[in-house]
């Protein structure tokens, strides 16, 4: 139901990419790890499904906006197929362990489901009383967070010969904004969690209050 009255199928274009990105993550699990990660076929096949799985987060987001083609199954859904693609992609890459060590992978893999899906519980419990929107440091982080992730699904450190020294400077690069990402999801995760508590005292959020301004 959208705010003119209308009612909005569920089937819808923006809706059936969701739903593909929702399919596409065990394929994309299945690419990353194969052969332990160390396929580089493979992971270039898990690059490119990561890389349609994000351009589709963009088109299926534009296109539901631009047509009034918001559903609440696209409510629901869409942050479900956009954390459990970056949440595979975080939990192969520590499997993997490439580049960073091991528990480095796992502590990054930790605090950023944690507040991923925390996040995305919270914004969908408070979505019938009062629209969260996104801030422009979760927006930031969110930009970071794909470009890391993509930088490390890609087998850029495994090359060898004369693409070695470029591929290794892009996984320095990935890991220079996968620090950013994470400096990011701890503190759009805290503004967010303050904005959830204020509106819960009834006090006005940051958004509120910037529009009442």
């Amino acid at each position: 139901m959208t705010d003119s009255g209308r009612t909005v199928s569920n089937w819808n274009v923006p809706n059936a990419l969701t739903t593909l990105r929702i399919v596409m993550v065990p394929f994309f699990g299945w690419a990353l790890l194969h052969d332990g990660g160390q396929d580089l076929t493979w992971r270039w096949v898990a690059w490119a499904l990561f890389a349609v799985a994000m351009l589709t987060d963009k088109i299926d987001g534009d296109l539901a906006r631009k047509h009034d083609l918001v559903t609440d199954f696209g409510k629901i859904a869409d942050p479900i197929a956009d954390k459990a693609m970056t949440g595979m992609a975080l939990i192969g890459l520590a499997i993997i362990a490439d580049f960073l060590p091991a528990w480095l992978w796992w502590t990054v893999t930790v605090v950023v489901l944690v507040r991923e899906w925390g996040v995305t519980a919270a914004r969908l419990s408070v979505a019938r009383e009062v629209v969260m929107p996104a801030k422009q440091s979760g927006k930031v982080k969110t930009t970071m967070q794909v470009v890391a992730l993509g930088g490390f699904v890609a087998p850029f450190g495994l090359l060898e010969g004369g693409l070695e020294t470029i591929g290794d400077a892009l996984w320095w690069l990935s890991a220079a904004a996968l620090l950013v990402a994470v400096v990011l999801t701890l503190t759009s995760g805290w503004e967010f969690a303050r904005d959830v508590v204020r509106h819960r005292a009834g006090r006005p959020t940051t958004a509120e209050r910037q529009a009442q301004d």
